[in-house]
């Protein structure tokens, strides 16, 4: 680092911020495993439930740029440990949130974890960008990245780890962990970093503060309820009303900053070409970062593995991304930032396309781990270091936190739009995954033989055509042709699904679609059966009862016959017919519920040998989903190409930050 400091150890400095960056990443991913236990644990429902991640994702928006701007005014030694102690302490009770305070407790104390945090990354990026010398910059930031990028990805294994750990009751312990980091940090770093600082140039700027507070909060809050496939939902009370109101902040925001002494942010960053480039292809950035929290769901299904494994997958991406951070950093000093970050995107865009084409087509380890190695080294490339450089490179150094800030800020508002539009493709996917795994089941519930099924047919129809009982027999079917009983599946089959069953079939994944798609028909059967029998016991019943009311009609005849001296011996046959007609009768309907139970056996047996068709079927409509997520990253990171030929770097002599550029750069 630069001379003129004291001599602290530089590995004790370095560790004090990186440590720092890692809680403070790691944690945006962290509660993502446990909040249905958390939920469950504080007794609230999951519409409810998601304002532990919601709530995080908005304060710590907020208060990157406030952050930021104090780092920038009153050092960052002592902002940087405030926001590490403000952490800790929201740490602490969102654990204690469990035995006090419940589900209130947890999102205040998440708020203050969450303003701690939106100081931690850019004053600890801000250190590092400017205590190195410039040629050693990129070197310097890739570290920062690489920490940063390997926290982030691991965040959710990471939750996941200290459940299995500590058990699924013990959720407290992925907040608990936090303590014993912020405890050292804030012991190293109070002896050992110095507060480095710009100077004022005027009071706090508490009305802009307070109003790019409010637009931050606002605008992120309308675009995570706007449905951007169903754009009517900006009608909806909880967008509109915070996206006019983000409107109506905006002027009013920049007639503060104007009149401002020392704004909370820079507007020239937005009229310099550099600086508005960067800030563009940073929330490019943050749109391609999102297509990683598809991995985990893209691998289980590609690879057929049962839903959770897919984490495991997550750490071939992240082996990469943590590795190329550091390389793209000395790489951005050996050949200038632009080359790197438009080969890092070239990297995305190859991942992405290979994915699209190869990996979703043939599905397999082999191709799968193709995907992950190259967008890993995409997202390495690109996730902080070289946007943070070129941040750098174009602003003064007294005003780099708030730089830095302002580039986090713009990244979040892409990574807040991106899963909103990628959840879509993956929801509307997931919607025709029914449909057409029901397609492929069979259409016909084969009935085994009846016992007397033709005879007794053949008897009641030569008995109707006699016109003799014909009212009496006019409820039965036709017996012969319930062999085969057509299935509906549509929705004027009269069936309806539960609840409980829509949710098995909702969540099924493609190890669980077989078992789950005969859960659904059993419940089918469970429904249709009765009803059938009901049916068909009913014209029986009618049947015999107008049988046996025959025969004694036929038997009072005979009675009459024989004492007249008459010959009923016709008369006989017949009742002997209708005896045997109705013993028939009543030996098939009391084989009618063993008869059904044998077809449900063997249409499940079927679904059975049908199961590797419907895992097929679930699968390729799922890609379906993959493959839009990926090609909107794709896009994205050929958009940022395209940003990327209009930056120039800035000439050799002396930076904004008063540091020689070196020919790199040029």
């Amino acid at each position: 680092m630069k001379t003129g400091k004291k001599k602290h150890s530089l590995v004790l400095v370095s560790l004090v911020y990186l440590a720092g960056i890692f809680m403070g990443a790691i944690d945006t991913g962290i509660v993502t495993p446990a909040r249905t236990l958390i939920q469950t644990s504080l007794g609230v429902n999951a519409q409810t439930g998601i304002w532990m991640i919601t709530i995080y994702t908005l304060a710590y928006a907020a208060s990157i740029p406030v952050m930021g701007k104090l780092a920038d005014r009153y050092g960052r030694k002592y902002v940087y440990l405030g926001c590490i102690l403000l952490f800790g302490i929201g740490s602490l009770f969102c654990g204690l949130s469990e035995n006090f305070g419940g589900f209130g407790l947890l999102l205040g104390a998440r708020v203050v974890q969450a303003i701690g945090g939106g100081g931690i990354l850019p004053v600890a990026t801000a250190e590092f960008g400017t205590s190195f010398p410039p040629e050693k910059r990129g070197m310097a930031l890739g570290l920062v990245g690489g920490v940063y990028g390997v926290a982030n990805i691991f965040g959710a294994s990471a939750g996941s780890l200290i459940l299995d750990l500590f058990g699924a009751d013990q959720w407290q312990f992925i907040f608990y962990i936090n303590l014993p980091i912020t405890l050292f940090i804030l012991a190293a770093g109070f002896f050992t970093l110095q507060n480095t600082s710009g100077k004022s140039t005027g009071k706090t700027d508490i009305g802009g503060i307070f109003t790019l507070t409010a637009m931050t909060l606002s605008f992120l809050y309308g675009l995570k309820n706007l449905d951007f496939f169903d754009l009517s939902t900006i009608a909806n009370k909880n967008v509109y009303p915070f996206l006019i109101l983000f409107l109506v902040l905006l002027p009013v925001f920049i007639l503060l900053e104007k009149k401002a002494a020392d704004p909370v942010m820079n507007l020239k960053y937005f009229t310099d070409r550099n600086i508005a480039i960067t800030l563009l292809i940073s929330f490019v950035s943050g749109i391609v970062m999102m297509g990683m929290i598809f991995v985990p769901q893209f691998s289980e299904n590609a690879l057929k593995i049962p839903t959770g494994s897919g984490g495991y997958l997550v750490i071939i991406l992240g082996v990469f991304a943590g590795v190329g951070a550091p390389i793209s950093g000395k790489l951005i000093d050996k050949f200038g930032v632009k080359l790197i970050l438009g080969g890092g995107f070239a990297f995305s865009i190859a991942g992405a396309l290979f994915l699209i084409f190869v990996a979703t087509a043939r599905p397999g380890f082999v191709t799968v781990m193709v995907s992950l190695m190259l967008i890993g080294i995409g997202i390495g490339f690109t996730m902080g270091t070289p946007l943070n450089y070129m941040m750098l490179e174009n602003t003064e150094e007294r005003e780099s936190n708030s730089a830095l800030a302002a580039l986090s800020l713009i990244r979040s508002v892409g990574t807040a739009i991106a899963p909103a539009i990628m959840v879509g493709f993956i929801a509307h996917a997931g919607g025709m995954v029914q449909g057409n795994v029901m397609a492929l089941l069979p259409q016909e519930l084969q009935m085994p033989p009846l016992p007397y099924a033709q005879e007794i047919t053949d008897e009641v129809n030569a008995l109707k055509a006699s016109g003799q009982m014909g009212d009496q027999l006019a409820g039965i079917p036709d017996l012969t042709a319930m062999e085969r009983i057509s299935l509906r599946f549509d929705s004027d089959s009269g069936y309806e699904m539960s609840p409980a069953l829509l949710s098995l079939m909702q969540n099924s994944d493609v190890t669980t679609i077989t078992a789950n798609t005969k859960t659904l028909s059993a419940s089918m059967f469970d429904e249709m059966s009765p009803r059938l029998l009901a049916q068909i016991d009913a014209g029986l019943s009618q049947g015999i009862d107008g049988i046996a009311a025959g025969e004694a009609r036929m038997q009072a005849s005979i009675a009459q016959m024989e004492a007249a001296g008459a010959s009923a011996a016709g008369l006989r046959g017949a009742v002997a017919q209708m005896e045997d007609l109705s013993a028939k009768m009543t030996v098939l309907e009391n084989a009618l519920p063993g008869a059904f139970a044998a077809a449900e056996a063997d249409y499940l047996a079927q679904i059975d040998d049908l199961g590797p068709a419907l895992e097929s079927a679930f699968q390729t409509t799922l890609n379906t989903g993959f493959r839009n997520v990926y090609l909107t990253a794709a896009i994205a990171a050929c958009a940022a190409e395209v940003f990327l030929l209009f930056y120039r770097g800035r000439k050799r002599g002396v930076s904004p930050a008063g540091s020689e550029q070196s020919p790199a750069d040029a």
